[in-house]
């Protein structure tokens, strides 16, 4: 039985390759994912830990938030004496480090990363553990004088004596570079300005006497733990955070640990829809060998082969594709990390591919993965091959399974379909979110399920209406591809399955974007009042100067002020709740629209109030005149009265968790240094909108990174956020479809194959080479539509509970884009005909006689 096997996994090699393809693709962004994490994770891990001081002591910081205030948080330097004196430690000194500032060169150009990594300008002083070392030039003296590091210096066309511009928080000033740092280790991306440590301060924080941390050295014999116990007991450990080299080596991959994890998540996500995908390629594949192979296994059985043994048989050969596959996955998994880390340095993230890691986790991943894809697919088609009697050795068994009936199908699929629809129905009657995003869940993976199971039974209905004009454009020859595409229901809904699957997800994912940006459109046209915003094109804060520059505008009339800050409000049903919330100034109204359940502007701004959204209050027992306290960054409290409340819908500018926002002064109050988040500006009178555009783009030519917006720009900036979602699941869907044709090509190779004699027959009667290729071309595009037709019909219903799931968060308007969804179904018939060219051009260049004479 080994020897027959094998015998008979070497003679279907070629066709069982197109399913290994599916297991290599799968294989490969796992194992890739794997490697590219972890060494990214070793190579920061040795960079932390090698640039980090022993302890270093910084503010305490407890509110985090993705809008920061701009306010930036410091310790004073008068506690470089009190450390100093701590037995155990040989060096501490203040350091100076801040990231909300842009460096321009003399044409206004940013000199900045465009990758989303910082811009980091800090004091020079140079220690055994600087991440960088003076290559070329001479350190900064004086305020006027900056060094920059080489790689920005290589990719910005900066040189030694060039001038820059650094837009910090205290104002703006000019720097001359006069010399270049050169990284010792991996550049995490960062552009790097560094200045006079005397002139940092005043520069960069806009006072001297404080710095952003101070850096400490332990003497030897000394551990860090202890140091840092001694420097606590000296200090106190309530008002600065305290950490040792490991632990800000621990804090420093817990923020990288983020960018990581969506690089990975993402690959999994390719990997997940290639293992799916992958699936229905190899079941369809082993089922239609098994069948063809009816009297071989016949025979074994009647030589004395049991069950078990004809199971334990197909199971090996498909144990012996999974290692193949695995095998070549994992060295494509190591090609597609190394092409990551190369695409990283594009980026500006120098890792070396001689480092990289290879962890004992990574093959084991990949060859579970691999052969658990394959011995699971291959299992069902093993117990049907197991089943064979031995009297199919004296028949002409054609093709196993094709008259059973579809009873069982039809009755689990009925049940799961069910279940499916009716948690789809829990979904859109929901009226909390998390419930609704669990029920949404569950019933896709129902639903898909349903549809994969009970899919032969809709083969004959829905294809008889889809290739029902075959027979009157294409006559005989469409009739005989029609009937093709009917005869093995179970093998066309298997093959039409594979596009499916992503066509349904791209269906939903298509609806629930166009839904996304009707709401914002809509919540935009309704709210926004201003003539323009002017804003960081990340939605950073930006300096005081430009706020400044922006009142002072030719035609610029009124200019409303907003500024995001981190807070913690502690709610009346006990929940503590950290959220952004917002300052605006109190011409609020002439700027933007705010819909209120109760109360007015006015008393959302006035002093000691604060305003939230109703729906939000309604949950935590919230209610007008409930006074709230509120903890904002810096240890500083307020108690704060509700004002009002609004019913917004998630309207701009009031997103975040909560809605909660006050007036300008609260937030100068208690969050002292703080930066605008964006500005809100209309044309004064008698000047037109298009010359107040033209007069702030001239205003703001030398700060990049602000742009002004109008009504469509800031659309457009929506549109372009939710596209970025969107052209992921795009991705997804290429990969898909590539794994769906290479299942469509090996269905119809095989079906080639099995139809070798009728093709004979059909070619001995008259049937041309053409005609021939037209009925296989023509049975690849129906089988192909029909997959786009389930997967859109089923993403269609999953992008309405999908919108209906956003309602719940505001975003009440459904898009369905046609336009997209019929592309698709055009598409998918353009798929069908690039995968039937192969096996078309095979099957007409058969020997007729040999055709008929094939066994």
């Amino acid at each position: 039985m080994l020897k027959a096997t094998l015998r008979s996994f070497l003679a279907h090699k070629g066709r069982l390759l197109l399913s290994a393809l599916a297991v290599v693709l799968s294989v490969a962004f796992v194992a890739g994912s794997l490697i590219f994490s972890d060494t990214v994770t070793r190579t920061f891990d040795r960079l932390f830990a090698s640039t980090s001081a022993d302890v270093t002591v910084s503010p305490k910081e407890d509110l985090d938030s993705q809008i920061p205030s701009g306010a930036i948080a410091t310790v004073p330097t008068s506690l470089v004496d009190r450390i100093g004196k701590v037995d155990g430690v040989t060096l501490a000194r203040p350091d100076v480090s801040v990231e909300n500032i842009t460096v321009v060169d003399s044409d206004n150009k940013s000199v900045g990363p465009t990758t989303g990594a910082p811009t980091i300008a800090a004091d020079w002083y140079v220690t055994e553990r600087s991440p960088v070392e003076l290559t070329s030039g001479h350190a900064p003296r004086g305020a006027d004088e900056a060094l920059l590091d080489a790689d920005t210096a290589d990719k910005k066309h900066v040189g030694i004596g060039d001038t820059l511009t650094v837009i910090a928080q205290p104002g703006s000033f000019k720097v001359k570079v006069v010399g270049i740092a050169t990284f010792k280790t991996t550049n995490p991306g960062a552009a790097l300005v560094f200045l006079d440590p005397a002139a940092a301060p005043a520069e960069l924080l806009g006072r001297t006497g404080v710095a952003t941390s101070i850096q400490v050295d332990a003497a030897e014999g000394v551990s860090d733990a202890q140091l840092k116990q001694r420097i606590a007991a000296e200090i106190g450990s309530g008002t600065y955070e305290l950490e040792t080299a490991d632990e800000q080596a621990e804090t420093a991959a817990s923020q990288l640990g983020g960018f990581l994890d969506v690089i990975k998540y993402v690959m999994l996500g390719f990997a997940g829809i290639a293992v799916l995908v992958g699936v229905f390629l190899i079941v369809n594949t082993f089922s239609m060998l098994i069948a063809q192979r009816t009297r071989e296994l016949g025979l074994l059985r009647a030589l004395g082969a049991d069950r078990r043994q004809v199971r334990r048989s197909v199971l090996l050969e498909a144990t012996l594709l999974g290692l193949v596959g695995s095998t070549l996955g994992l060295a494509a998994g190591i090609g597609l990390a190394i092409g990551l880390i190369e695409l990283m340095g594009l980026f500006g993230m120098n890792l070396k591919t001689a480092e990289m890691v290879i962890g004992w986790a990574t093959p084991v991943a990949a060859y579970v993965v691999g052969v658990g894809v394959t011995f699971v697919a291959a299992y069902l088609p093993a117990r049907r091959a197991a089943g064979v009697s031995p009297m199919a050795a004296l028949a002409d068994a054609e093709i196993a399974g094709v008259g059973r009936p579809l009873r069982v199908r039809a009755v689990v699929g009925l049940i799961v379909g069910a279940l499916g629809a009716a948690a789809l129905v829990g979904c859109v009657t929901s009226t909390e979110t998390g419930s609704a995003a669990s029920l949404l869940g569950l019933g896709v993976v129902l639903t898909l399920l349903a549809t994969v199971i009970a899919g032969p039974l809709l083969v004959r209905p829905v294809i008889r209406v889809l290739g029902g004009f075959f027979p009157a454009v294409f006559g005989s020859v469409g009739r005989m591809s029609q009937r093709n595409a009917l005869r093995n229901p179970r093998r066309t809904g298997a093959t039409a399955a594979a596009l499916m699957v992503g066509l349904a997800l791209v269906g939903g994912m298509s609806v629930a974007s166009a839904s996304m940006s009707k709401s914002f459109d809509d919540q935009i046209d309704k709210t926004l009042g201003a003539d323009f915003v002017v804003q960081n094109a990340n939605f950073l804060p930006f300096p005081q100067e430009i706020t400044e520059k922006v009142q002072d505008t030719e035609g610029a009339g009124l200019v409303v002020r907003q500024r995001f800050t981190p807070v913690a409000v502690r709610l009346p049903d006990g929940k503590r709740v950290e959220t952004t919330a917002a300052g605006y100034e109190s011409q609020l109204d002439e700027v933007a629209r705010i819909t209120y359940a109760e109360g007015d502007t006015a008393d959302a701004l006035a002093d000691g109030n604060i305003a939230m959204d109703a729906g939000f209050a309604k949950d935590h027992d919230v209610r007008l005149g409930s006074t709230i306290p509120v903890e904002f960054p810096a240890g500083q409290k307020a108690e704060l009265k509700v004002g009002a409340l609004t019913d917004q819908d998630a309207a701009e500018g009031f997103g975040t968790q909560g809605g909660l926002f006050f007036g300008f002064g609260t937030v100068e109050k208690y969050v002292p240094g703080g930066q605008d988040s964006a500005l809100y500006v209309n044309a004064a009178s008698g000047t037109s909108a298009d010359t107040l555009r033209s007069n702030l783009d001239k205003t703001l030519d030398p700060y990049p990174q602000v742009q002004v917006r109008d009504l469509a720009d800031y659309k457009k900036l929506i549109h372009d956020q939710i596209a970025v979602l969107l052209y992921l699941v795009y991705a997804l869907l290429g990969l898909a479809i590539v794994i769906a044709v290479l299942g469509v090509v090996n269905t119809l190779a095989l079906s080639v194959v099995e139809r070798t004699r009728e093709i004979g027959l059909l070619r001995a009667i008259g049937l041309a080479r053409r005609q021939l290729r037209r009925m296989i071309r023509l049975e690849s595009v129906v089988i192909a539509v029909f997959g786009a037709v389930l997967g859109l019909a089923l993403g269609l219903v999953w992008g309405v509970c999908v919108q209906q799931v956003l309602a719940l968060q505001g975003m009440k308007a459904l898009a369905i884009p046609w336009t997209t969804l019929v592309a698709v179904v055009v598409g998918s018939a353009v798929v069908g005909i690039v995968a039937a060219l192969l096996p078309a051009l095979r099957a007409s260049r058969m020997n007729v006689l040999a055709a008929i004479a094939h066994e």
